[in-house]
């Protein structure tokens, strides 16, 4: 199993932005992280410059958003979709998506259930509970 450091993630996400911006090939995870990239421009300064970005405390001391983690949930929330895992979150996101009328704020909604579930697993000491995971997403959706 791949799991990238910090450093690999920023710069995974600094490289497909400066593909995209030079209309140059990228993968299909490339392609996928720079349509959400897209859908935040007020990332771009962060995502410009690599190496500040590598230096960069996003600490919530710090008091900024960490755009990496943010796209790195963006991805998460993709992915878990395409292949419906855990299951039933495919459902969950669409309906959930349906009911705002926009994919991003649906994504953005469902990143709070991720967050609390990984909160709850980290606390706790347990594997993260897909299944309520996927209930906090479908509350969201049925309000």
């Amino acid at each position: 199993m791949f799991q990238p450091n910090q450093h690999d993630v920023r710069r995974f996400f600094c490289g497909a932005w400066r593909k995209q911006r030079e209309a140059a090939p990228l993968t299909a995870l490339e392609t996928l992280a720079a349509l959400w990239i897209a859908e935040h421009p007020e990332y771009d300064a962060d995502l410009r410059d690599e190496p500040a970005a590598l230096a960069a405390d996003y600490s919530v001391d710090a008091g900024r958003t960490n755009p990496f983690l943010h796209l790195s949930m963006h991805l998460s929330i993709s992915e878990q979709c395409s292949i419906d895992q855990p299951a039933g979150i495919r459902a969950a996101v669409e309906a959930l998506a349906a009911r705002l009328g926009s994919l991003h704020d649906a994504h953005h909604e469902a990143m709070e259930c991720l967050g609390e579930m990984i909160w709850r697993s980290q606390r706790d000491g347990a594997s993260p509970d897909g299944a309520a995971y996927v209930e906090c997403v479908c509350r969201r959706a049925s309000r």
